[in-house]
């Protein structure tokens, strides 16, 4: 392994080979501490290291983000958890520092989509974060640095070939970046604008404060954004994403989505689930994907028996109705567009889902319909005018 080349294990699928990851000037700005990365490993570990440099460079917390496919499936920072949320994230038994908060928070975002995951730290990795993450099930962590003991311990997951880099945080790439499709190059400025305070200065609604606690969150969902798959649409509060939208042709799809996933992550916290009796050793995954069973509108039978495996005993399942009105209690939520939000639609789903904050560029048509809606709803708006497609 040279500095300024890294053989990989294969491309996208593995009858893609050879393939390599290397670097024209210099030397490659991270080293690989153990584990062999393969093609989309190194895409989740770039694109996940500047999600969390930039969170921790604006928000100056903690900050760990959750990558699958190339797409955040949660991002957060270091801000501490309630009872409550180390129940849903199953930490209640574990030591949380900050880092380890952050990153409990960027896999509990959606623990089912997270399973496999390339995980983000902005700080050197200490021990608490180590166990956390040698309990999941992850293919790779990217971070400036780790604690020899935390090092020790992701070197010994998944039989010794746990994926481990270590970033250089003072690397900086040049202004202008090229990629290559269908033996085509393409380039382009570098996509450099960073989401701070600034994008919500100019406020189109009725309402016009946005609280500290949403513009952390709005901060933190832009972030997000940013670094998904196009459109995207991000809800976040309490210091983290908890639904991405990502990869829809239709804005509104993708508004559904994030709304259902932000639901289902809070519909996690219910008394109901909290308190499932699990079997003896039933794994973290498995009850992971008893839950999102549990939550489902309707059960098969090969479902019923995979509940069964998992827990002493099966619950009734909420109804509708209970679930309605559990989610009347998750209020404050922040909303992000990473493009123009084309029609009413997209808010009043929002407003279902608790959102009360909303940033999105601007620039449709219907503008005033937007705007009408969010009034309506009493929600706070800002046209940002940055728009943030990524593909």
């Amino acid at each position: 392994m040279s500095e300024k080349e890294i053989v990989l294990r294969y491309g996208f699928n593995p009858h893609q080979k050879p393939a390599r990851i290397y670097t024209k000037k210099g030397t490659l700005p991270f080293k690989v501490l153990n584990g062999a990365p393969g093609y989309i490993n190194m895409l989740d570990a770039l694109n996940s290291w500047q999600l969390v440099r930039e969170l921790k460079q604006v928000l100056k917390l903690p900050a760990a983000a959750s990558f699958k496919h190339v797409s955040p499936t949660g991002a957060a920072v270091g801000l501490p958890l309630n009872d409550t949320l180390k129940k849903a994230y199953f930490v209640d038994d574990m030591e949380i520092s900050p880092l380890m908060a952050a990153y409990a928070r960027a896999r509990g975002a959606d623990r089912v989509s997270s399973y496999g995951d390339m995980a983000a730290l902005s700080d050197i990795v200490d021990v608490p974060t180590a166990k956390l993450i040698s309990r999941e099930v992850s293919d790779g962590v990217i971070a400036p640095g780790y604690e020899k003991a935390a090092l020790d311990i992701l070197k010994a997951k998944k039989g010794g070939k746990y994926l481990v880099m270590e970033m250089d945080t003072d690397y900086s790439p040049e202004e202008t970046e090229t990629r290559e499709v269908f033996g085509i190059q393409l380039e382009q400025k570098r996509n450099n604008a960073i989401p701070t305070a600034d994008i919500l200065k100019n406020v189109v609604t009725k309402k016009k404060a946005f609280p500290a606690d949403a513009v952390r969150d709005l901060i933190i969902c832009t972030a997000t954004i940013k670094y998904t798959q196009s459109n995207t649409i991000g809800f976040a509060v309490d210091g983290q994403a908890i639904g991405i939208g990502a990869g829809q042709q239709s804005r509104i799809h993708c508004t559904r989505l994030a709304a259902e996933k932000a639901d289902r992550w809070f519909l996690r916290q219910h008394p109901t689930i909290l308190g499932f009796k699990w079997r003896k050793g039933v794994a973290r995954a498995d009850r992971n994907n008893a839950v999102d069973l549990y939550l489902q509108e309707r059960i098969n039978t090969f479902e019923k028996e995979t509940m069964q495996e998992a827990l002493e005993k099966v619950p009734p399942q909420l109804t509708y109705e209970q679930k309605r009105e559990w989610l009347k209690g998750l209020k404050g939520v922040s909303l992000s567009s990473d493009g123009m939000v084309p029609f009413r639609d997209t808010i009043d789903r929002a407003c279902e889902s608790g959102v009360s904050y909303v940033v999105q560029p601007g620039g449709s048509i219907r503008d005033a319909d937007v705007i009408k809606a969010c009034d309506a709803y009493g929600m706070v708006m800002a046209f940002s005018g940055l728009r943030l497609f990524h593909h």
